[in-house]
């Protein structure tokens, strides 16, 4: 492709060269450069594209993008070389350029918000394909290209990546790509000119704040809510205490959902349900549309999910049937995932990792009145040692029996991470019990499971392996489970 049509729709300078030179591929890893390609010097806060420029020219790249004249120096002539303000944002609108714009090919709809955005991305995807829509999904465990799973490093992949990802889908015969936006992604300009058909905020709560992420929470807020203006429908929750400081600014058309008697969109007369093994809630949708609701995953949060992907269904004329078909068997993987193992008691796997995600969990699972609440988790080795002392005490004060295993100790000894979560169980008079071994550990849950017990196998959530001394074995607690049940 020509660089003039790859560059059709940015503000740049050409220092020297040809708008004419031909250009393979864009590439903004310098590992991966090779002869016809641009690369595009990004600065980010671990490293920076301006020192790599030297193997762009040796690798034999056509163009190199530029922030700084002065790098131009050191740029052999037969090298065309653009300067452009942000090269970020530039990234972005020529990866859309060079993938023919495949994003205004789909209806395309965004999630942001502090949680929630994972589950709400599925149960829309779920709910479309229900109504016989072909759907791609992109979001924090990867991407969904029809059947095809791709692997993901980053909740919002960089925006060439993400163009690549909607091409394919494009390809693939998708008229819908779902995605979660990532506040980092809205910062660092990885959806910079793409205009959402439909934009979601879920919720806002203190998160990612801190070294290479937001400065503070007003920095967050406002990532966040660049969303807002990123999409043509934006749908709020109405209940967030945050919220007219989210819509501050908007540009979309807003709806708002909510159990407020102000959302467009509300939930009443909710209830929490169960069976034998599993649990959820049910309630009555009311204002735009008129109907009652179960879901077979428990919680308040799952009323606010479900609401997220009425919403913005109801755009695509989805039927009720379809909508409630949908939401009765609605998983992700990894969150609240229920796994049946016994009719006298429920297990579910989490992937809550924090002492924020924990403690919301374990909240959440106590409104059901268990005979016990069982918590199993461990803590990632090379992580900070507040976040072991923090789980061990929310464990301690919520669960009735908190068991202490391993998660992914990395280059860290299990014992010593578990010796650590028990300073924080300490602070607490809750009962616990250690055992390294996390299928072991597994085991021993199940086969104390009491009549009534809830047991949350928390931290490892979607993860299929854990990670020791910096290699990864395969471990997916599914399997475990299985072959726990199969006497293996």
């Amino acid at each position: 492709m020509k660089l003039s049509k790859i560059c059709e729709k940015i503000k740049y300078e050409c220092l020297q060269g040809s708008m004419e030179a031909e250009v393979r591929d864009i590439i903004y890893d310098s590992r991966k450069i090779a002869k016809e390609t641009m690369f595009v010097c990004m600065v980010g806060a671990v490293t920076d594209g301006h020192k790599y420029i030297p193997d762009a020219v040796e690798k034999g790249a056509s163009v190199i993008v530029v922030e700084r004249d002065e790098e131009a120096a050191q740029i052999p002539d037969t090298i065309t070389v653009l300067k452009v303000e942000s090269a970020r944002y530039a990234l972005a609108l020529m990866s859309a350029a060079l993938f023919d714009y495949p994003a205004e090919k789909l209806i395309t709809i965004g999630l942001t918000g502090t949680k929630g955005k994972t589950t709400t991305t599925y149960m829309i995807k779920n709910v479309l394909e229900a109504a016989g829509k072909k759907v791609g999904l992109i979001g924090t465990i990867g991407a969904m290209i029809g059947d095809e799973k791709i692997p993901s490093k980053n909740t919002t992949p960089e925006s060439y990546e993400l163009h690549r990802m909607f091409a394919s889908m494009v390809e693939a015969g998708c008229e819908y790509a779902v995605m979660e936006v990532s506040s980092q992604g809205l910062k660092m300009d990885r959806t910079a000119g793409i205009m959402f058909d439909y934009g979601v905020f879920t919720n806002l709560s203190p998160d990612h704040i801190g070294p290479n992420e937001h400065k503070d929470f007003d920095d967050y807020l406002r990532c966040k809510s660049l969303l807002l203006k990123q999409c043509k429908v934006g749908i709020v929750n109405r209940d967030d205490e945050h919220f007219e400081k989210i819509i501050e600014g908007h540009t979309c058309s807003l709806e708002t959902y909510g159990f407020s008697p102000e959302a467009d969109l509300r939930a009443e007369d909710a209830k929490l349900v169960g069976g034998k093994g599993y649990l959820g809630i049910s309630y009555h949708l009311k204002g735009l549309l008129d109907f009652h609701v179960e879901i077979d995953i428990p919680g308040k949060f799952s009323i606010y999910n479900s609401l997220t992907a009425i919403a913005i269904c109801r755009h695509f004329k989805v039927s009720e049937e379809n909508i409630l078909k949908a939401l009765k068997v609605a998983k992700v993987k990894g969150r609240i995932e229920m796994v049946k193992v016994s009719d006298d008691f429920t297990l579910m796997i989490d992937y809550a990792h924090n002492a924020m995600a924990l403690e919301s969990l374990l909240t959440t699972l106590k409104e059901y009145h268990p005979h016990r609440l069982v918590c199993l988790f461990g803590c990632g080795g090379n992580r900070s040692k507040l976040r072991r002392y923090e789980m061990g005490e929310v464990s301690g004060k919520l669960a009735d029996l908190t068991i202490i295993t391993s998660d992914n100790p990395r280059d860290e000894e299990p014992q010593a991470i578990i010796d650590d979560i028990k300073i924080g169980m300490a602070k607490t008079d809750g009962k616990y019990v250690e055992i390294p071994d996390r299928k072991e550990a597994i085991a021993y849950a199940i086969h104390h499971g009491e009549p009534g017990d809830i047991i949350v196998l928390a931290g490892k959530g979607h993860e299929d392996y854990q990670e020791i001394k910096g290699k990864k074995y395969p471990m997916d607690e599914r399997v475990l489970i299985a072959d726990i049940l199969a006497g293996k």
